[in-house]
């Protein structure tokens, strides 16, 4: 396969390709770079002899891991000896599934992978031959399997289960793994009398064998009936349809946002399935994240700051589902999370000073309440008792100085992970700041009176400002030039929203562009991205961009954290940065208390921006914007009659547009924003 496309090349639109198929003739040579296929519950690699299972882990605190389960749908499909073939790999990310196909004279295999997107406990594959209308002779294709575990045969299927070896834990629950699937023999043939044959392989994990005895049973009824491969692209196709986002612009970049989505999709509970317990989403997904490998399958901060924006934007259910995973673990605080959401980050120091998570898990539930309005869960579902301990929290580590009259947060770590221990790091304070706010705003909302302390804490914090070089300072005693890991400082402007003025702003992003290492995480960059797109930039802004390139690993577009190719795997949280980069970033969206702002900006080379399914409020928006105009439509509109219609308003001119459903607006482009109208607008 080629090697990474990075930004300044063939950056001309191709509308022949279709950007959301990846296809490759050959596999990348570093197996950690072949797609994965994952649902919310299973995932795998394609060829990996080893699946996970989400919320399964192994060992104790600290060595947590996600437990390796032995793969039945490990197989590759091989004809030895077979002349000329041409053959391809391909990853479909509009059907969420993995093709290898096999391609002779006389006739051409097919084998596609995939993880049921609504039927999360299976996972299957299927072969099929088929001759050329000339042929007569058998075709016999090998089946190359790593799997052989001990098993139980029930009646044509193989059965077996097992538990986790070492709790998270002691003395806590070791989940049971149970796991049925057909078996697999080393060879199938098309007989000289048939034209075409396909052959189905199934595989349902869960942790009790009721549960699995019924997912696989519900898979082979789908088989008979000749759909159940039907029935995942189905599902998939209905995922794509309520949220995507596209552009007329070049190729590679149209090919890197359908690669973010796709993964980002395939590690969400699918719609009108809280039937299973989410687990959060870690940074490598359900595909990785065994002993060693991108971060043992944790769930960081990374899941509520780089990947849960966009998934609130376009599936709110969803992001109702992680929210709640934090409320049941009640893990605003742990920096890493397994099952238990005990604290089991394996460097001591991340735990006890980077204290920021505790206030990004709650910019979470900020983002989620100012565009749901959904009190059930703050009132009954746990959320309100989670944002008032996070105040507490914030409260409990301010110390007042005398000496400068303000509160101070003594001994963290940032954002920017080269330094610890220091005092007021600036992101920190802001966001224990928006905390304090958020909590006494949605007390306000319920009337619970809003303890005096969480007012005082979060007037008088200090956020450290440099009054005569006009720009916020990392922490106390940061001397400019020194030099910073990841996105920092320039998290204050996005996603904080911290108040400033665009020269501050400015100055930021000049102050620590060119100190912040250029090998870091990925999502650094698109943060940059953000800032400059804010100040209409947009040149500026698509440089910082295209960096994120050389994170983007052909031929499947698995992202890796540091572009030198180390660190976590299909890094989900750069893929999430990058999203936003385009989904805030371009479009200008802002999540406000009463409304969703927007304002576009985006490079030369884009033409048009296309992202559907934007859910605000329940109702569902399609946003089509070029230089010129921007178009608004209202698809579906939410069920309850009294819910308030909605409205755009022109920041510049005051004009307002009622936005009904089915309905289309449009007016030049300019800055703006959705609310909820008042009666006395019309």
């Amino acid at each position: 396969g080629s090697r990474r496309g990075r930004g300044g090349e063939n950056w001309g639109s191709d509308k022949t390709e279709d950007p959301a198929v990846f296809t490759s003739t050959s596999l990348p040579s570093d197996p950690r770079l072949l797609a994965t296929v994952t649902n919310a519950y299973l995932g795998t690699r394609v060829y990996r002899d080893i699946l996970h299972v989400n919320g399964v882990y192994n060992g104790a605190a600290g060595d947590t891991h996600r437990a390796d389960i032995p793969s039945p749908v490990s197989v590759r499909m091989t004809v030895p000896g077979a002349e000329s073939l041409a053959e391809t790999f391909t990853l479909n990310t509009r059907t969420g599934t993995f093709s290898h196909v096999l391609q002779a004279a006389d006739y051409t295999a097919t084998h596609q992978i995939y993880a049921h997107h609504s039927l999360v406990h299976l996972m299957a594959f299927n072969i099929t031959i088929r001759r050329a209308a000339h042929a007569t002779q058998p075709i016999t294709v090998q089946l190359q399997s790593p799997f052989v575990p001990e098993i139980w045969i029930m009646g044509g299927t193989f059965y077996v289960y097992g538990k986790t070896r070492v709790p998270e834990v002691e003395g806590g629950p070791r989940p049971t793994v149970h796991m049925l699937w057909t078996p697999v023999p080393q060879a199938l043939t098309l007989h000289g009398e048939e034209r075409e044959r396909s052959w189905e392989f199934l595989t349902a994990v869960a942790e009790s064998e009721e549960e699995v005895k019924r997912s696989y049973s519900e898979g082979l009824a789908l088989i008979t009936a000749g759909s159940l491969h039907s029935s995942h692209t189905r599902a998939w196709a209905a995922l794509w349809g309520d949220c995507c986002l596209d552009l007329d612009g070049p190729l590679p970049l149209r090919q890197a946002l359908y690669g973010c989505l796709y993964y980002l999709l395939s590690a969400i509970p699918p719609r009108g399935s809280p039937a299973f317990l989410f687990h959060g989403i870690s940074p490598g997904g359900l595909s990785n994240g065994t002993r060693g490998e991108d971060y043992w399958g944790h769930v960081f901060w990374d899941q509520d700051t780089w990947m849960f924006p966009n998934i609130l934007l376009f599936y709110p259910e969803a992001a109702r589902a992680i929210l709640e995973y934090r409320i049941r673990t009640r893990a605003a605080g742990p920096s890493s999370s397994a099952a238990t959401g005990r604290e089991v980050c394996p460097e001591e120091i991340y735990g006890a000073q980077e204290i920021h998570i505790t206030g990004d898990v709650l910019m979470a539930f900020e983002q989620y309440y100012c565009t749901t309005q959904d009190r059930k869960l703050f009132r009954e579902d746990g959320g309100w008792k989670l944002v008032g301990a996070v105040a507490q929290y914030w409260c409990s580590r301010m110390v007042w100085s005398e000496e400068e009259q303000c509160y101070h947060i003594r001994g963290v770590m940032p954002p920017d992970e080269y330094h610890y221990r220091v005092d007021n790091s600036v992101y920190t304070n802001a966001v224990a700041q928006r905390s304090l706010n958020f909590a006494a705003d949605v007390a306000r909302d319920f009337l619970i009176p809003v303890p005096e302390e969480w007012v005082d804490c979060a007037k008088k914090v200090k956020v450290p400002f440099d009054a005569e070089k006009k720009y916020h300072p990392e922490y106390d005693g940061y001397i400019p030039g020194e030099p910073v890991k990841q996105a920092d400082v320039v998290l204050l402007g996005f996603p904080l929203m911290h108040p400033m003025s665009s020269e501050v702003r400015r100055n930021d992003l000049e102050m620590y562009e060119p100190v912040t290492e250029t090998a870091g995480p990925a999502m650094t960059w698109s943060m940059f991205a953000v800032g400059w797109l804010e100040l209409k930039e947009v040149q500026r802004a698509q440089s910082q961009l295209n960096k994120c390139f050389s994170n983007i690993m052909e031929p499947f577009k698995i992202w890796v954290e540091n572009s030198d190719g180390s660190g976590a795997v299909n890094f989900l949280t750069g893929m999430g940065g990058f999203l936003q980069a385009v989904l805030f970033g371009y479009t200008g969206f802002r999540i406000t208390r009463s409304s969703l702002r927007f304002d576009p900006a985006f490079p030369d080379d884009v033409n048009k921006l296309k992202v559907t399914g934007i859910s605000y409020f329940g109702n569902k928006l399609t946003f089509t914007i070029t230089k010129e105009e921007l178009r608004i439509k209202v698809t579906t509109s939410p069920r309850d009659p009294w819910a308030p219609p909605l409205e755009a308003v022109l920041e510049e001119s005051g004009q307002r547009f009622p936005l009904c459903e089915g309905q289309s607006v449009s007016f030049p482009t300019a800055a703006g924003w959705i609310q909820r109208s008042s009666a006395e607008t019309f």
